[in-house]
């Protein structure tokens, strides 16, 4: 299958598109910090749509943007920028969002979670579009400063507007993202590949496989303090080197014995049982089996959700990173998340 990749940089945006909209941005959380202070620092009218009073309002507030009520906001606004949780989505949408939307208003979303798997079904005379960083909130907003972007997709669900697509880029535009890079996807191969990388490499494969080779050292007999900086610490300075210049330029710069290492080893752990199961994860995916589960969890109450997390917290490589952590240069002054304040 051949897929032709088309990237937009800021002398491909109409920016009028977004300089001439009204923005609410629904939430407040990672990417509703680092897109509403780009889109502000843009020239963008943005407003914050949140509980009034609440932790993110005043968060909000003190970065200087001005917060409504979620339905004054929709209300207000043309354009929605829908930046809460997945499992939240649907239930403020028809609650705060769909008695108040009118026709000929953009609907967007920064994931295609709700309107992929049919939990939020928008009226046909609202345009559906979707801007999606393709990083966290945090660095959105740390690399506009810097006077860089994160790439960006875009994508359009529905259009009675006839412009959407024009929509989408000039928000991308706002938010940064066209000084790296905007690519073009649908809602479906957004949502599906974004899913996957998450389970199976990015967030539970990466994070299984750091603490198996910690756990393995460990048991074996090493400092936990050594463990961790093999297993967990030096992954950021591979990841960088990867992310730079693909696994090639990662393999130049490492050692020759590493590289040996890397080529006959990784396949032995990597296996194709993995491969096999990852599979599995996708089609999974595909056929809605892990939305349904995802949703059934969250409306449970979430327990194992809870059970989960704090084993996780609780593991051994948690308690010797935040200790060795405390000894590092960096101080809470050069980190990209501050939690009190975004």
């Amino acid at each position: 299958m051949v897929h032709e990749l088309k990237v937009y940089t800021d002398k491909d945006i109409d920016t009028s598109k977004i300089l001439n909209k009204k923005v609410a941005v629904i939430g407040y959380g990672s990417q509703g910090y680092g897109q509403s202070t780009n889109l502000k620092d843009s020239g963008v009218d943005v407003v914050i749509g949140a509980r009034l009073n609440g932790a993110s309002a005043k968060k909000a507030q003190a970065e200087g943007l001005k917060v409504m009520s979620i339905e004054e906001a929709v209300k207000w606004a043309d354009l929605i920028q829908i930046l809460i949780p997945d499992e939240v989505q649907a239930k403020v949408y028809e609650e705060q969002i769909k008695p108040y939307i009118r026709p000929g208003q953009y609907l967007m979303f920064a994931h295609g979670f709700n309107i992929h798997f049919k939990r939020i079904v928008p009226p046909a005379d609202v345009n559906v579009l979707m801007v999606a960083p393709k990083g966290p909130g945090h660095t959105v907003r740390s690399e506009y400063l810097l006077g860089k972007g994160v790439p960006s997709l875009v994508a359009v669900y529905q259009d009675p507007s006839g412009d959407s697509k024009e929509v989408a880029m000039a928000y991308a535009w706002a938010i940064g993202a066209g000084r790296a890079g905007i690519y073009e996807t649908t809602f479906k191969e957004e949502t599906e590949t974004d899913l996957f990388g998450e389970q199976a490499v990015l967030c539970g494969g990466l994070s299984a496989l750091i603490k198996a080779g910690f756990d393995t050292l460990v048991e074996a007999g090493y400092s936990p303090y050594m463990a961790y900086f093999e297993c967990l610490h030096e992954m950021k300075l591979i990841v960088d080197l990867v992310n730079q210049g693909g696994i090639s330029d990662m393999r130049y710069s490492i050692s020759n014995t590493a590289e040996w290492g890397d080529m006959t080893i990784g396949p032995r752990i990597i296996t194709p049982a993995v491969k096999a199961e990852m599979k599995k994860v996708l089609t999974e995916i595909q056929d809605g089996t892990f939305a349904k589960e995802w949703m059934d969890e969250y409306n449970s109450g979430m327990k194992k959700f809870k059970e989960l997390e704090k084993a996780g917290e609780e593991h051994q490589i948690e308690v010797v990173g935040k200790e060795l952590r405390s000894k590092f240069a960096w101080k809470d002054n050069d980190k990209i998340i501050n939690r009190d304040k975004n």
